[in-house]
């Protein structure tokens, strides 16, 4: 179990550099479509010049290019991600084994016959992919063979040979045994894909078919997995393959709530947003709840320490509203209020169920700087925000009366009402002074996760340093807490260290220390 555990936070993680990637994709479209959108000239007329229109089409339609090859961006990431040493070789494994796959599927379809004419080829289940002739999967093509090369990159890019074979050692030595094996998976997946596709048009129809508790079991499975690190494989699917939805767009065809709403932005034919944008309307909670529930703390909390509360609780509801960013208040209250977290979920999942129930077709997977970039220059026929911040208000008093209620009858020791021996805080004085110094900082990060000798793989994301280790048990938890931590979470082999935004910095003195 542990292992299967552990299997699925690594690849969770590996997905996270190219999701990373994406909302900085989906920023220039928005910019674009600021510039390229007609309708706004007519309330900034400088935006109607010939010149303007052009730059800002220019920015979106290149930017959405990104968004056709989606494959090949996870087929690259994921290795980087999994691999243990020397990542961009990984990365170049990928790359070469990406297209090895399409090419082998191609030559093995047009063998048997299959390959659909030009103009049937849409229907028929298959699409182009750099060029190449395949069947229609997607970000799927990507992540499966991105899996296996970083599986197998792990596995022998060790290996060493001595002599004249010496030159086939290595990152070599893995291409000699990936190209045979995307070969054979190139020939396999043309027979067994169909099927699969089938497969998952069913899900897709089943959670549709739901209507909106099952987009609350959505929403509630993708908070109450936060702590885990697993959330990244409930969101990511519906996000980039076809179980968030199928659409064509200005004459292309595309797979999953992110990539069709950031090809509606910036296809002017598109009147209204696609329903699909509900499985990406996770901002809901970012913005509008959790700074709720930091109200609710603040107001519950003893009267001689609310300053204290109020100077540590304003940071973080404004890091959650402004840029989406929600677990340092999430940790706040996670270790010493867990049932607080169980109704956040719950409270996620209402939230996107008004979502769809409301017919909202709004952007809102983050903070409100992406929702004004996203969503003001679309207009309010196609992007009907003002019914989001109706639902989001509806949220916000939701969440400060239920968290109140909560906290005032379980008498929890949220920030602000702990012990006289106690201190208010959510950030340690070691971290704020890391942020603008580093001294010392990575040998007492190391020393707390066991020492150089039990690391095996350092990496974060957004908030959090992750760590592959050795022995979680020498991990030392007061000493990583010195160092600013606020929280660490240990599943088998695998260590997550919660520090907050400025976590790159930890990284890197954890790096410069290795």
């Amino acid at each position: 179990m542990k292992r299967a555990v552990n299997a699925l936070q690594n690849f969770g993680k590996s997905l996270y550099g190219p999701v990373l990637i994406l909302p900085i994709v989906g920023l220039f479209i928005a910019f674009g479509n600021v510039l390229g959108n007609g309708a706004l000239a007519g309330y900034l007329p400088f935006l109607g010049h010939p010149l303007i229109q052009s730059i800002g089409q220019l920015i979106s339609k290149s930017a959405v290019s990104v968004l056709v090859n989606l494959a090949l961006v996870f087929a690259v990431g994921i290795p980087i991600g999994l691999a243990t040493r020397d990542k961009g070789y990984a990365a170049l494994i990928g790359l070469v084994t990406f297209v090895v796959f399409i090419n082998a599927m191609n030559v093995t379809m047009q063998l048997q016959g299959a390959l659909a004419p030009a103009d049937q080829i849409k229907a028929a289940g298959q699409s182009m992919v750099l060029g190449v002739q395949v069947l229609e999967m997607g970000v799927f093509a990507g992540i499966l063979t991105g899996a296996l090369s970083g599986y197998l990159y792990n596995k022998y890019s060790g290996v060493q040979f001595n002599g004249a074979m010496a030159i086939y050692s290595g990152h070599c030595f893995v291409a000699i045994i990936m190209l045979p094996v995307l070969m054979l998976l190139g020939v396999v997946m043309s027979e067994l894909w169909p099927f699969a596709q089938h497969g998952i048009s069913a899900m897709a129809l089943a959670i549709k078919g739901s209507g909106a508790f099952g987009v609350a079991i959505y929403g509630f499975l993708e908070r109450i997995l936060v702590p885990t690190g697993l959330h990244h494989l409930v969101y990511t699917p519906f996000l980039y393959t076809e179980l968030g939805g199928t659409q064509e767009v200005c004459g292309a065809t595309y797979q999953g709530a992110r990539n069709i709403y950031f090809a509606e932005m910036a296809c002017p034919e598109v009147k209204q947003l696609s329903s699909t944008v509900v499985w990406d309307a996770r901002g809901i909670s970012k913005m509008f709840g959790l700074p709720a529930a930091a109200l609710a703390m603040y107001m519950t909390a003893k009267p001689e320490r609310k300053a204290a509360a109020k100077a540590i609780l304003i940071p973080a509801a404004l890091t959650s509203l402004l840029v989406g960013v929600t677990e340092p208040i999430e940790f706040s209250f996670l270790f010493v209020a867990p049932l607080l977290f169980v109704v956040h979920a719950v409270l996620t999942g209402i939230g996107m169920m008004l979502f769809y129930l409301l017919g909202v077709h709004a952007i809102g997977a983050n903070g409100i700087i992406d929702f004004i970039l996203y969503n003001l220059p679309l207009g309010t026929e196609k992007s009907n925000w003002p019914m989001y911040i109706l639902v989001g208000l509806i949220m916000f008093t939701l969440y400060f009366v239920v968290f109140r209620f909560l906290i005032l009858h379980f008498r929890m020791k949220t920030p602000g009402r702990e012990e006289e021996d106690q201190e208010t805080r959510l950030y340690s004085k070691q971290e704020y002074q890391a942020k603008g110094s580093n001294d010392g900082l990575g040998e007492a990060i190391v020393v707390g996760l066991g020492g150089r000798e039990n690391i095996e793989v350092v990496d974060n994301c957004y908030t959090r340093l992750r760590v592959t280790v050795k022995d979680v048990a020498i991990i030392d938890e007061p000493r990583l807490k010195a160092t600013g931590a606020k929280g660490i979470i240990k599943q088998g082999n695998n260590v997550q260290v919660v520090y907050g935004l400025h976590v790159k910095k930890m990284r890197e003195a954890v790096e410069t220390v290795l």
